[in-house]
């Protein structure tokens, strides 16, 4: 078969799989679908954003999804290259109806896909790919949910407040963990957990106690989701602030396959980040 075709069965494949579930959960089921990778979405955006998401609102209340959860592996693994390795969080964070969430192991993920799937708006669950491996835990058998929008503050500390999501929270807590030990620097570490709604008043308390504020993703830097977070900390917070809001994050590149290690904001971008932002 002639690579034009796979991929226009692919995106066929996709655009039928979703509007499947989103119907599924708009007669009262409960849908649960996965999407093979992140940077697959895409072919299913309209779905999502323009049906799933607006279903309550189009009707007045009449008709919803229900029950609707999107599972999407996503992020990097150091050689997955442009069609496997992206972080499309923020594109969805724009969509008003959208509750899009990334867990930053397997503890966390039950928590909030069991949320997710008893919440009554449409949910994205975006699971870091390099978690499913390289993340050890041991998970409750018991039910529990963790709570959408909230955001868990995983190190106290006075001087600078380093924030993320996903694979970054763990390369945020051992830059945390450098800076205390060689520079004497007390770090705060919030791992955002939830996207869409984010958790606005851990952020803001954070921000106002340390007056640095460094966040670290790995989606490009253009148009990130730690724009939307710096501007807002900057916004509400910057009578307390002794420096401007910093950003550590991928580059405004498609993902190299070689170089992908290169690309990611590893320890050692976030640590002289932290150099900076203190020497500010």
């Amino acid at each position: 078969m002639e690579p034009k075709n796979v991929t226009r069965q692919s995106i066929l494949y996709l655009h039928l799989f979703c509007s499947f579930a989103i119907g599924v959960a708009n007669i009262g089921a409960t849908a649960i679908a996965e999407i093979q990778f992140a940077d697959y979405i895409f072919p299913s955006f309209d779905q999502i954003i323009n049906e799933a998401a607006k279903y309550r609102y189009r009707s007045g209340g009449l008709f919803d999804c229900g029950s609707l959860t999107f599972r999407v592996p996503c992020g990097a693994v150091g050689h997955g290259a442009l069609y496997h390795s992206q972080s499309p969080e923020a594109y969805f964070a724009h969509t008003p109806g959208l509750r899009v969430v990334v867990p930053r192991g397997p503890i966390k993920a039950k928590g909030l896909l069991l949320a997710c799937i008893r919440d009554r708006n449409p949910c994205i669950v975006f699971e870091p790919k390099t978690l499913y491996r390289a993340a050890v835990e041991e998970v409750p058998m018991e039910y529990y949910t963790s709570e959408l929008g909230k955001a868990d503050i995983l190190r106290h500390g006075k001087d600078v407040t380093l924030v993320g999501w996903g694979t970054q929270v763990h390369v945020l807590l051992e830059v945390a963990e450098q800076a205390k030990m060689n520079l004497n620097i007390d770090c705060e570490v919030i791992d955002l957990v939830s996207i869409l709604p984010w958790d606005t008043n851990a952020i803001f308390t954070s921000a106002k106690k340390t007056g640095r504020v460094i966040i670290a993703h790995e989606a490009p830097l253009t148009q990130g989701f730690g724009s939307e977070l710096a501007s807002q900390i900057q916004e509400k917070c910057f009578l307390h602030l002794e420096a401007p809001v910093k950003r550590v994050t991928g580059w405004d590149t498609p993902f190299p396959h070689v170089f992908e290690p290169f690309y990611l904001p590893d320890k050692h971008r976030c640590l002289s980040a932290i150099k900076e932002i203190v020497m500010y």
